[in-house]
């Protein structure tokens, strides 16, 4: 037994003790996650690793000999110029609160100016997953990057370098900022509980829904034949840009949780399931309809799954990346052969058809296949949540609607203003050429 003056005298110590450690808890600054920073320094980079070389050789490797130059100094010109203005005001409108906080009605539409060259923002600020936020605004600039670099398919071969600068430069800042403000920045898309992982509204059905206006506006390629597409001049290139693709997507998906976690981790292992099905599916189409599996049909399918699963990562277990995958690239065979055919559109790289396409049919389906397990919160039709399916519906219409008007606002202005398509000599002789002065093969 121990005697009570003892008890007394022991609980006072302890108390003694406590307090004051409990007080510096409550108050200790928030630490540096380094698991999280690491992960996410590696994603950021692999999310690059998207655009060039990975998009530049895809794309690159699908047009004429005489055009990979321009599809090359496209891509280049998307990271440089984009990533100017992401930092210089691109992050502020995305990502700020100050018009917010001030009771400001542009609220609605951007952030707000707080953030305008990192205003505020040193080595020792952190965000989400207690990572530094210039990582957290260097990792989503390169979201920003490629999201226009994607609209290049649509256009290939055909658009004046100065057209693409200014129409490039206008869309970055009238639809992509306003978008991801609202579905990443708190915005209403958000607010309403709308499910965007990795970006297939802000990232793919906006891109796409643009590149299937512009490639409308602009006409058709002077050699165009609907039902008669040109055949690619390097499949390697294809091939190679697919793979960096497969493999850069693993950061643009998984390092979208910001933590090295289980979540990322579901999100690594989906995007590569989701992946192989859909290859898979477009291979056995491919052969069944064209008697022959083609490299460039299976590359084309790995992206179509890739975009699909973009949106739901964050949500789907394996049972849903499976049948997002085969769903997914089914819809865009059908899309790119059929129906583009029959429309006579003239997509160049199909953007419209694999990541437009790709990118509603996983918005949808994302609301169907959300899981509880997964999310912890929100779950999909299939589980019996037809709420959340209407809401990806509804969010998916609205960025079909608002993509396709302002895109058809600003190629009007372009087009008056400085001209977007090149003359006919300069798309009979290459783009190349005429708008670089320079010969990828001599």
């Amino acid at each position: 037994m121990i005697p009570y003056y003892l008890k007394r005298i022991l609980t006072t110590l302890l108390i003694t003790i406590a307090v004051p450690t409990i007080a510096m808890a409550q108050s200790a600054p928030t630490v540096l996650n380094t698991g999280n920073t690491a992960w996410v320094l590696v994603a950021t980079i692999l999310v690059m690793f998207m655009t060039i070389p990975g998009l530049a050789l895809f794309y690159g490797g699908l047009v004429k000999q005489k055009n990979i130059l321009s599809i090359l100094m496209q891509c280049m010109m998307c990271v440089a110029v984009i990533s100017v203005l992401w930092f210089a005001f691109g992050y502020s409108f995305v990502f700020g609160t100050g018009f917010a906080k001030s009771g400001n009605p542009l609220a609605f539409v951007i952030g707000g100016f707080d953030k305008v060259f990192m205003n505020g923002i040193t080595i020792n600020t952190l965000t989400v997953g207690n990572i530094p936020e210039i990582l957290f605004a260097l990792f989503q600039c390169m979201f920003a990057v490629i999201t226009p670099a994607l609209i290049v398919g649509a256009f290939a071969e055909r658009m004046k370098f100065s057209g693409f600068l200014m129409f490039t430069i206008l869309w970055s800042i009238f639809v992509y900022d306003p978008m991801a403000h609202w579905v990443w920045g708190g915005g209403w898309i958000q607010q309403m509980g709308a499910i965007d992982f990795a970006g297939g509204t802000v990232v793919h059905v906006n891109a796409g829904v643009s590149a299937l206006v512009v490639a409308i506006m602009l006409g058709k390629r002077m050699d165009y034949k609907s039902g008669r597409p040109i055949t690619p001049h390097n499949i390697p290139f294809v091939f190679m840009g697919a793979a960096f693709l497969w493999i850069g997507w693993f950061g643009f998906n998984a390092g979208s949780g910001l933590s090295a976690n289980g979540l990322d981790a579901n999100a690594f292992m989906v995007t590569h399931l989701s992946t192989c099905v859909a290859a898979l599916t477009w291979m056995f189409i491919d052969w069944i309809f064209n008697k022959k599996p083609t490299t460039v049909g299976v590359c084309t399918g790995a992206v179509a799954g890739l975009v699909s699963i973009t949106p739901a990562a964050g949500s789907v277990n394996i049972l849903g990346a499976f049948c997002i995958g085969a769903v997914a690239s089914a819809v865009c065979f059908f899309m790119v052969a059929i129906i583009k055919n029959k429309l006579k559109y003239d997509d160049t790289l199909d953007a419209f058809g694999v990541h437009g396409v790709g990118g509603i049919v996983g918005s949808i389906l994302t609301g169907v296949f959300a899981s509880k397990a997964i999310t912890g919160s929100a779950q999909g039709a299939l589980y019996g949540d037809w709420h959340q399916l209407w809401v990806q519906i509804i969010v998916t219409l609205f960025t079909i609607a608002y993509s396709a008007i302002w895109t058809y606002i600003l190629f009007t202005i372009v087009n008056k203003t400085i001209g977007i398509r090149v003359n006919k000599r300069e798309e009979e002789e290459g783009l190349d050429v005429y708008e670089h002065g320079e010969s990828a093969y001599n």
